[in-house]
């Protein structure tokens, strides 16, 4: 790691970028784990504030097509503190701003630099996480830290809240955490570049990635306003959802006539493509139900406060990381880190594992719900689900990038992060809120006595019953079907300077637009 200064001792560096790495993933424009507080602070519906905060979502899956062009123009030093700088003053200016565009705007560039920030500290240890360049080691191991400061990142919301009682210490925290980057930065490491001469940002479609991000926006408003306007009643939904079709196409149009957009239209062909956003998107279907049913049982019904329900985040992180690791072991080689050998079995039967576990989430919960719930029952169900999401999550990526050559494969990681990052989700939060309405009234015009706790909770079991059924008829399927799996022997990760010589090459042989 040549960034570091000759007194930083060898074995230390590594550990500092990893620990930066997880510092930028529990940053963030707002934090979902206080939404009820900012709604009663700024005066903002649900509503307004989960937009807000899907909107960061939005902004970490877009910068991927620009990530290697920011790193062979800018040094290490460059990127690091600026992306520090500018998550830190989104964080300052959340406490201020009451405009929910501008909130959302603040979200949005905080995602954006989080990811940027992110990849600058992967993509120098990736060697040292993986000597012998395996991304079925690599993606992993990332993902390990990625999906545990999701749920990390909420827990220390929710317990800097208690203590201080109030939302804004989790951002004057993340302030913190960021100077204290940009401080180890500027003390630490010297400006460095991967190669030695700068490539200029030329030939990169800003205009493409505001057009698909506006569409990524368009629907996750749709849904997660839906219950609002009541649907296709409501004339301000109806006309969103006029404006999503004719962005669509502006987007596609712009993709297909340019030199270099902002998404290679060999992408989109791909005949393998559909079913791994298919597989992508049932995956947050069934990873979704906690936030909507399971938070609708233990908040309306059983009546369980923020410091009772942070318990589950804990849980949470185990079973990310304990999914992650197993994903390692299931395949070939050795690990950099491990002290088992790996199994070396078909990432098909994976698949199948993770999906099992996180089924066995919705048939746990189903058969536990009844208004003498007790907190303890719901921590192993949680551990399972997360180990299933952590499976699927890095297993699905992997067969990404076996099936996406490596230049157009960040070009993948947009795509499915259409279903992943924001769109799925917010779906499932208004197909769950509008299931949920339908079985109260259901209840309710069939005649059936009780309390609206009573009638609240057979409505989420109801809902519980339904995804066990889909999610049996899904797995059923996944161990019918044999797909090809990922090869024993995977793609090398390529050498960054390699990627440099081809882009400039790229950059010569096109002019600008």
């Amino acid at each position: 790691m040549p960034m570091f200064n000759p007194w930083v001792p060898e074995k230390v560096r590594p550990w500092i970028y990893l620990l930066f790495a997880f510092l930028f993933q529990l940053s963030g424009g707002v934090y979902f784990s206080n939404m009820q507080h900012m709604m009663g602070s700024l005066s903002l519906m649900r509503e307004d504030i989960q937009l807000v905060a899907m909107m960061g979502v939005v902004g970490v899956n877009m910068p991927f097509p620009f990530l290697f062009r920011f790193k062979l123009r800018f040094t290490n030093q460059q990127l690091l503190i600026n992306a520090a700088l500018v998550i830190a003053v989104c964080n300052i200016l959340c406490l201020y701003v009451t405009s929910l565009p501008l909130l959302c705007l603040i979200s949005y560039i905080a995602g954006f630099f989080k990811l940027c920030g992110t990849f600058e500290c992967f993509s120098n240890i990736r060697l040292w996480l993986s000597p012998k360049q395996d991304f079925g080691v690599f993606l992993p191991s990332m993902y390990i830290l990625i999906l545990a400061a999701m749920p990390g990142s909420n827990w220390i919301a929710q317990q800097l809240t208690i203590a201080f009682d109030s939302w804004a210490m989790m951002h004057w925290f993340m302030v913190g955490l960021m100077l204290l980057i940009v401080l180890v930065i500027f003390t630490c490491t010297h400006p460095w570049r991967m190669m030695p001469h700068p490539l200029p940002l030329i030939s990169l479609d800003w205009l493409g990635c505001i057009l698909w991000s506006a569409v990524m926006i368009e629907i996750i408003w749709l849904f997660t306003y839906g219950e609002y306007y009541n649907w296709w009643d409501g004339v301000m939904w109806r006309y969103v959802l006029y404006a999503l079709p004719v962005t669509i196409l502006v987007a596609v149009g712009r993709m297909t006539h340019i030199r270099h957009p902002y998404i290679d239209p060999s992408v989109w062909p791909h005949w393998r493509l559909l079913p791994i956003l298919g597989m992508f998107f049932v995956a947050e279907v069934m990873n979704a139900t906690p936030h909507a049913l399971q938070g609708t049982l233990t908040g309306g019904v059983l009546h369980w406060g923020y410091t009772t329900t942070s318990r589950f985040y804990i849980y949470e992180m185990i079973g990310y990381a304990a999914g992650c690791a197993f994903t390692i072991l299931w395949g070939r080689g050795t690990p950099n880190w491990g002290i088992l050998p790996r199994l070396g079995f078909k990432y098909t039967r994976l698949l199948s594992v993770g999906f099992a576990a996180l089924l066995m989430y919705q048939v746990m919960m189903y058969f536990y719900i009844s208004p003498n719930l007790n907190i303890e029952r719901i921590y192993l169900p949680t551990v399972l689900r997360t180990f299933g999401y952590g499976i699927f999550f890095s297993t699905m990526t992997l067969y990404l990038k076996e099936l996406i050559e490596f230049p157009t494969f960040f070009h993948a990681l947009t795509v499915s992060g259409f279903i992943r990052n924001g769109v799925a989700e917010s779906m499932c939060s208004g197909m769950y809120s509008y299931g949920l309405r339908h079985q109260i009234n259901d209840t309710l015009a069939r005649g059936i006595h009780g309390d609206f706790n009573s009638v609240l909770m057979v409505a989420v079991k109801e809902m519980f019953g339904i995804m066990c059924i889909i999610g049996t008829i899904v797995l059923l399927l996944m161990l019918l079907y044999d797909v090809q799996p990922v090869k024993s022997t995977m793609r090398k990760m390529p050498k960054l300077k390699n990627l440099g010589k081809i882009v400039a090459r790229q950059l010569r042989a096109a002019p600008a637009e």
